[in-house]
């Protein structure tokens, strides 16, 4: 059976490829708002990409959430919640300013047991560990994830990731931890950052800036020598 892809049919399989598990509204919000019915047209464009056999899709969940023809997690499984999470992280950075060479459920150590941030990206021009906390740990448990990621930072192996800069000296990125709940975690090497929004992160940076217009000292911190500006 022959059958030809518009550029967007490509793109949203790209996306569920990338992303694992994507709800119908995320499509309409990423790939149909423009559009008259963009409802209509998501559900119909959807439904022939299932037919065709591009992509798989779960209605345990209400609206359909859509995952690539090789997921390897169940349709009823709990890790949809959890990318579909991720997913959410993605579009409130959207809402500002659409991140850069974005890598879901990242692995720069390239080994297990190193750190495995839920998400990475280059957001307003700085890069960003992402880590999504669904779930309440213990601080102890938090506090060896950061350790985690200090031991990569003293590897020296993070200098050599292929988003590094080619003109201007490596960057470690700011480790945001994405949580309702405030731990009792620090770092002496690495900056941190918790939030429980990407809005907030947001707010907090504006914050930061006015005082600086202000005239008043900034509190933000920095990263390897780096300013991060999310204004």
């Amino acid at each position: 059976m022959s059958f030809r892809l518009s550029q967007r049919d490509k793109d949203i399989i790209g996306f569920i490829n990338q992303f694992r598990a994507v709800d119908r509204d995320s499509l309409v919000e990423l790939f149909f708002k423009q559009l008259k019915s963009p409802v209509n047209a998501c559900n119909s464009v959807m439904v022939r990409l299932y037919r065709l056999g591009l992509i798989e899709r779960t209605q345990q969940y209400s609206p359909t959430v859509y995952l690539p023809v090789d997921a390897k997690i169940k349709k009823n499984s709990q890790k949809i919640l959890h990318f579909l999470s991720i997913l959410d992280v993605y579009k409130q950075m959207c809402s500002y300013s659409n991140p850069k060479q974005v890598i879901v459920e990242d692995k720069p150590t390239g080994r297990k047991g190193g750190i495995e941030p839920d998400l990475f990206c280059i957001f307003k021009g700085s890069p960003f560990w992402i880590e999504i906390q669904r779930n309440q740990y213990s601080e102890q448990k938090m506090q060896a994830k950061v350790n985690l990621y200090e031991e990569f930072f003293f590897s020296d192996e993070w200098k050599a990731l292929q988003w590094q800069p080619e003109d201007r000296a490596a960057i470690f990125p700011s480790v945001i931890l994405i949580t309702p709940i405030r731990y009792a975690v620090s770092s002496d090497y690495i900056h941190l950052i918790q939030v429980a929004s990407i809005h907030e992160l947001m707010e907090k940076y504006k914050s930061s800036a006015k005082k600086q217009r202000d005239g008043k000292p900034r509190t933000s911190a920095s990263s390897g020598g780096i300013k991060i500006n999310l204004t």
